[in-house]
């Protein structure tokens, strides 16, 4: 499969990180020294929120907090989408399948079925709502989209993810987990539009097009569960942040993606594109020092992370987009994206340009 097009879309109210960490020092009362600490070692300079910052202190509870996600995540999902339709030429009348993912808010129906019909999809469209793979499934969503392609090589599938990180900011919660989270994840949405290799005709110019798909691994690691996700209860979603998850990346990533690329004939020192969920500072650094990425190989994962923050779900796809538009790789030339997230899990994807 050929993704034709992906797009980002970002809030309209942006704040540096000082504003933001003291508007989180105020509503939590945590120290402000500490706080300080904390937000700086993210090192991100800024980020999009789907509200402005002062409306927050009235999202007093779930529900409201809630009410606020499926109105947001409605409107950026729907202009992620239509936007990436409108770059890869292709109408939205074409569409065959849908795959929504989030993991910021819930509702039923799922999100997917009130977007189907802002964008105008067919009524017969296939619908696939992800919740709770967290900032794995911008990943796992591209895979879910490969798995339907290869089946249906003459059809076109459509991946939406929206996370709206803020709005699960926890005000009374001063835990090392929630102060660091605070300064780390910021909202957005992305969408990629997908063609199996019986429609590549239908993908506008090479500029825009993005690379094939050729190949998907899903990595589980038993006995991780608390290393990160939500303890969901009337509070809403309280972070699990372990302290110990870096050490566990480094543990078992770098054999995983090495045995992962061998199996097609790959070794790391050939892929020549590295499209990586800027996790947090460390993890990057781990990857990097893993595979001796000292090239600029991780720039646009490192930017991606230093300008809007941690976006979940849509982080990996706007470093996909950044790649595309700015970095395109030689045609024929191998990538390798990847992304991690609860379970613990890991969720990697084979790119040929």
């Amino acid at each position: 499969m050929r993704v034709a097009a992906v797009q980002t879309v970002l809030p309209e109210h942006h704040y540096d990180q000082h504003q933001i960490t003291e508007a989180v020092a105020e509503g939590t009362g945590a120290d402000r020294r500490l706080l300080e600490r904390f937000h700086a070692a993210t090192r991100v300079k800024g980020r999009h929120l789907a509200f402005p910052i002062e409306k927050y202190k009235d999202l007093g509870d779930f529900t409201s907090a809630n009410d606020a996600y499926v109105d947001a995540a409605l409107t950026l999902g729907e202009q992620a989408a239509q936007g990436a339709l409108d770059a890869s030429g292709i109408d939205a009348s074409q569409v065959d399948q849908l795959v929504f993912c989030s993991s910021t808010g819930v509702a039923t129906p799922s999100l997917d079925a009130a977007l189907a019909q802002r964008l105008g999809l067919r009524e017969n469209i296939k619908r696939v709502p992800i919740f709770g793979l967290g900032c794995a499934a911008g990943a796992a969503g591209l895979s879910r989209l490969y798995d339907y392609l290869r089946a249906w090589p003459d059809q076109v599938a459509v991946l939406i993810c929206v996370e709206l990180c803020s709005l699960t900011a926890q005000r009374e919660d001063r835990s090392m987990a929630n102060l660091v989270a605070s300064g780390l994840f910021g909202d957005g949405a992305a969408a990629a539009v997908a063609v199996g290799g019986e429609r590549e005709t239908d993908v506008r110019g090479t500029s825009r097009r993005g690379p094939r798909i050729v190949a998907t691994r899903s990595r589980l690691y038993p006995g991780t569960e608390r290393l990160m996700g939500w303890d969901v209860g009337e509070h809403g979603f309280r972070i699990v942040l372990a302290a110990d998850l870096v050490d566990h990346v480094e543990a078992t990533l770098a054999d995983d993606i090495a045995a992962f690329l061998s199996e097609h004939g790959l070794s790391p020192g050939e892929v020549s594109s590295w499209v990586c969920h800027p996790g947090g500072p460390k993890v990057i650094e781990k990857v990097a020092e893993a595979f001796a990425l000292r090239q600029g190989e991780l720039d646009l994962t490192w930017d991606s992370l230093q300008n809007v923050g941690n976006l979940s779900s849509v982080s990996v796809l706007n470093v996909l987009q950044e790649t595309i538009e700015k970095r395109r790789p030689p045609e024929g030339e191998p990538g390798l994206l990847m992304a991690l997230g609860p379970g613990f899990s890991a969720e990697l994807v084979l790119l040929r340009w």
